[in-house]
């Protein structure tokens, strides 16, 4: 025991015999250890009633222990998903998260970005669609020095700083899941304009209407903003068409439940009288009747590996963590889907 004074990790390095850096180790948890030198080091922490401090080592890494989430996206269970995966990452460790919404319209929102990377000195931060397809962006949190790592529905960055997924080749197999149904004249609810996911998805969707050799007039492709209320205006106008669609893919699956309101409100049974696909495989999904077909997004994976690709070494001078970049979608068959009458 020491008699005075605080003891450092000089001194559990000294006396367990080891270098500082697996001490490190040893209290950031690393497996890169065996288990009798931790047995040992940790013995001498408990001996010495030693204290990690974060505050001092934040400071010598003139960084705080904090990842940011940076987005502005309208689907509000799409941004809890991500949470959830990042804070599955950093579970065990000092690292706390903090989250900042901001307006992709600002004129200044690359200036309020930069002063919040600097402020609160971010250790690293991930990137949300469709912010996160902005190349300045990522330049000006290499400038403030902070990792990042940003989300996409497209290869948008090397592998350190980038998880993405296969969402036209998700789509196109949603889409062709309809026409294996035996559906012919299908509907499309897309994404809003300027999100990347959204023309990833309606790629998909016109790839897989075009190898069919099916026509898709204007009239059958509505807007949406990924929000619940558009999904019903847009499933209005959809079923406003004469001939009406017999299928609609929806780009999520907030929209596609606002679909299934406007078809009931019409008299319409799904899938009796319309099919409906979704995309995501949030819990709106398969709380709603009937259980939504839809495309499941694996947004927590994507949000865990890029939190660990943002931690990767973040104590230990470890090289980086080798994390997947590229995610596979996979369609969920419920009980939304059915032939077409006749």
């Amino acid at each position: 025991m020491r008699s005075a004074g605080k003891a450092t990790i000089n001194d559990v390095a000294r006396i367990a015999g080891v270098s500082k850096k697996t001490v490190s180790r040893v209290i950031n948890r690393s497996p890169l250890l065996n288990a009798e030198t931790r047995a040992r080091v940790e013995k001498v922490i408990e001996d010495l009633g030693y204290v990690p401090n974060p505050q001092a080592r934040a400071l010598a890494l003139r960084r705080n222990f904090l990842i940011g989430l940076i987005h502005d996206n309208p689907n509000a269970q799409m941004v809890l998903g991500v949470q959830q995966g990042i804070l599955e990452a950093i579970r065990d460790t000092e690292f706390a998260l903090v989250v900042r919404p901001v307006d992709r319209g600002s004129p200044t929102m690359l200036d309020d970005i930069r002063g919040f990377l600097e402020q609160q000195r971010l250790y690293g931060v991930m990137l949300l669609p469709p912010i996160s397809e902005n190349d300045a962006l990522a330049q000006v949190c290499r400038e403030a020095g902070a990792r990042y790592v940003r989300m996409g529905s497209a290869r948008l960055d090397d592998d350190a700083h980038m998880v993405a997924s296969n969402d036209r080749e998700a789509v196109k197999g949603a889409t062709q899941h309809l026409i294996d149904a035996g559906h012919r004249r299908i509907g499309l609810v897309q994404g809003p304009h300027g999100f990347r996911s959204a023309a990833e998805r309606r790629a998909g969707f016109e790839a897989a209407m075009e190898e069919a050799g099916l026509k898709v007039p204007r009239s059958l492709i509505a807007d949406g903003t990924y929000r619940f209320e558009s999904g019903v205006a847009a499933g209005d106008r959809l079923l406003d068409v004469t001939p009406r669609p017999t299928a609609i893919v929806s780009s999520n699956d907030e929209m596609a439940a606002g679909v299934v309101h406007a078809a009931r409100q019409r008299g319409l049974r799904v899938p009796d009288d319309l099919s409906i696909v979704g995309f995501d495989d949030t819990a709106t999904a398969s709380h709603m009747w009937p259980p939504l077909t839809t495309v499941r997004w694996p947004i927590i994976p994507m949000a865990r590996a890029a939190a660990a690709k943002l931690l990767a070494g973040a104590l230990e001078g470890d090289d980086e963590a080798e994390e997947p970049s590229m995610f596979v979608s996979t369609l969920i068959r419920r009980a939304s889907v059915a032939a077409p009458k006749g």
